[in-house]
């Protein structure tokens, strides 16, 4: 009961993580410009994603344009656009697996062992996924603080950090914890359809000491 109840847990987190990384994907928040130095211009923001750069002004609605070349973006951009992709397809995959696997579905496979391996399986990608959205997120936030804190970078081009990066960070915490939940209950659970009594013996049985042995010739013969 406590391992089904984990599983589901494990189930809504992954789901969540789900969402969150496809909201990571979409979003343009990932670079936002930053107000200091000549940059003083509060009316005007402007964000940069993977997809595309938005401008939004003061009582004008926002306006955004998607990357004419791939080339045109930093190497960091271009390398998270790859991960957060793979990422994306590996989530979806890893929560189609873990519902198979899940002891309140119904499917081809009935083996309580087959499908505490195939949980198990769902829970390292559910981490290994984690990983992947960590990486790029990362990645991302470390290149802005580093060229906010660097003086040779103009005040132009330096940035603060965007929402995705945030909900980023946390959705590869909801997708690391999904995967660490998964692989804890099942493995217990593993261990325990493993376990067993060793058998003993030399001790005395009274139902076998008095047992009757069978004769092979009757009464009546030596009568």
């Amino acid at each position: 009961m406590v391992s089904s109840a984990l599983q589901i847990v494990s189930l809504v987190l992954a789901v969540i993580g789900l969402i969150g990384t496809c909201a990571v994907t979409g979003l343009p928040q990932w670079k936002v410009t930053a107000f200091i130095g000549d940059n003083l211009v509060v009316f005007e923001n402007r964000w940069e994603g993977l997809w595309m750069n938005c401008v939004r002004q003061a009582n004008i609605r926002m306006q955004c344009k998607i990357y004419d070349s791939l080339l045109s973006l930093s190497p960091e951009l271009q390398a998270s656009r790859g991960l957060m992709c793979v990422a994306v397809v590996l989530v979806f995959l890893s929560i189609v697996t873990a519902a198979l696997g899940m002891k309140c579905t119904r499917s081809t496979f009935d083996n309580e062992q087959v499908k505490s391996r195939i949980l198990i399986g769902a829970g390292v990608m559910f981490i290994l996924t984690g990983i992947i959205v960590l990486i790029p997120v990362s990645w991302v936030g470390n290149t802005i603080i580093r060229n906010f804190y660097d003086p040779l970078v103009p005040n132009s081009l330096k940035h603060e950090l965007g929402e995705a990066l945030y909900i980023g960070w946390a959705t590869a915490g909801f997708l690391i914890a999904a995967g660490a939940i998964l692989c804890c209950s099942c493995s217990h659970e593993e261990r325990r359809s493993y376990g067993y009594r060793p058998a003993q013996y030399g001790k005395y049985n009274p139902h076998q000491a008095t047992r009757k042995i069978p004769s092979m010739y009757s009464k009546s013969e030596f009568v």
